[in-house]
């Protein structure tokens, strides 16, 4: 029987723009290309493009995957590392493993199946999405559902996912719906971006081969996330 508390987290990069073919490309540009008239307009929307293909997982990839167990305070981050040797290592708490995106995914779903509860920030619209296309992409087997019944109220059989973006923005209803280092911030907790490294870094990061800059960034997020959920837990879940 599942049970226990999974704090999870992924970052992802973007395929290289100037490699994809031609069909793909203009797939992605023709809206800019209708819409500006301007040649610097174009240039800057094409460079947000450019820079944004890691927020999809038709055109990016998971470069590492974050657990944390939240009751033990114990941790994994399974994370690419290309080309080098795949040694891993250990901070404190926390293990490094380099794998390939396959096989970080197999270990995410794998481990999964000992859980009932998974925390995120923005989980349902970004991460569990991502992960679930990859998996296909790669033929992993998905073993929990992670995206049935959004409402906590609802959730009464199978996984219970807590996406903290969701309970903190009230499900949409609040105006003001903030980033997870906002609600850091505001709650004096320390944000993920307190070393001076943010999900924007993440491919460039990539680029430039530093793969565990990359882990231990992922790190920062879990901690972050786990000590967010003790602040709504304590503050404003009502079951």
């Amino acid at each position: 029987m599942s049970t226990g508390k999974l704090v999870f987290d992924i970052e992802t990069v973007g395929e290289n723009f100037d490699e994809l073919d031609e069909t793909t490309q203009e797939i992605l540009t023709k809206w800019i290309k209708e819409g500006f008239e301007s040649e610097e307009d174009y240039d800057r929307e094409l460079t947000k493009i450019k820079n944004g293909l890691g927020f999809s997982p038709l055109t990016g990839q998971v470069v590492a995957i974050g657990v944390l167990d939240y009751d033990r305070d114990q941790g994994v981050v399974y994370y690419q590392a290309p080309n080098q040797p795949a040694e891993d290592s250990e901070a404190g708490k926390i293990k490094f493993k380099p794998m390939s995106e396959k096989e970080m995914l197999e270990h995410f779903w794998e481990g999964a199946k000992r859980y009932s509860e998974f925390i995120s920030f923005n989980g349902r619209a970004f991460d569990v999405p991502f992960l679930m296309v990859r998996s296909m992409v790669n033929g992993v087997k998905i073993s929990k559902d992670l995206m049935s019944n959004r409402y906590l109220s609802s959730q009464r059989f199978g996984a219970v996912h807590i996406d903290l973006f969701d309970q903190l923005s009230f499900y949409g209803a609040s105006r003001s719906k903030g980033s997870l280092h906002l609600w850091c911030r505001a709650l004096g907790i320390k944000s993920p971006k307190a070393d001076g490294v943010s999900g924007d870094n993440v491919a460039e990061l990539f680029a430039n081969k530093q793969y565990l800059d990359i882990a231990r960034y992922n790190v920062g997020d879990l901690e972050a996330t786990k000590a967010l959920y003790e602040k709504w837990r304590d503050s404003m879940r009502f079951s």
